[in-house]
């Protein structure tokens, strides 16, 4: 694990479907680096919220604020941040890149059953219902090929994947 401060000025996200573990990851990483988490969820603005917990899958329209907002939180952390973000569509990814130079996303690669079963587990009181996790994956626009992007299996135990980010952090180039 690093120690804070050891990573300079990095500026993460932690993208997938839901279910994939972003939270718990960021949060990690966050703490590992010595980094603020921003939680994209919390940005949402309630009629976001409200679709969501109705089964309404989001549009761009609806994400475009929200993004907007993300970004300009990023952008406001000179120290670096771990943002949890879906970033789904490489539309929304480029978005956030525009607000900060070198921006990297850990991508964590689960399965649909396993998604559905993770968010089926949340319960109610979670924003996101089971039902939405198809909107997800017919969404999803996997960043494959892209700069500056880990790609890790979402099934892995949490400090297995810190370490790997924290190696592919370390790494040159």
């Amino acid at each position: 694990m690093a120690t804070p401060g050891e990573h300079a000025a990095v500026h993460l996200v932690v993208m997938g479907v839901a279910g994939c573990g972003k939270s718990s990851l960021g949060e990690a990483l966050a703490r590992s680096l010595g980094v603020p988490l921003v939680e994209g969820d919390a940005f949402h603005p309630s009629e976001n919220i409200e679709k969501m917990r109705a089964g309404v899958p989001l549009t761009d329209a609806d994400r475009a604020g929200w993004l907007d907002a993300l970004a300009q939180e990023l952008a406001l952390r000179r120290e670096g941040a771990v943002l949890s973000c879906s970033a789904l569509k490489l539309a929304y990814r480029d978005r956030l890149r525009a607000a900060v130079t070198g921006l990297r996303f850990v991508y964590l690669e689960l399965g649909r059953e396993a998604a559905l079963q993770r968010v089926a587990q949340r319960g109610a009181a979670h924003i996101f219902p089971a039902s939405l996790v198809d909107s997800q994956f017919a969404a999803l626009q996997p960043p494959v090929g892209e700069p500056l992007v880990l790609a890790l299996d979402a099934l892995l135990p949490t400090a297995d994947q810190v370490a790997a980010v924290d190696r592919w952090l370390a790494s040159p180039g």
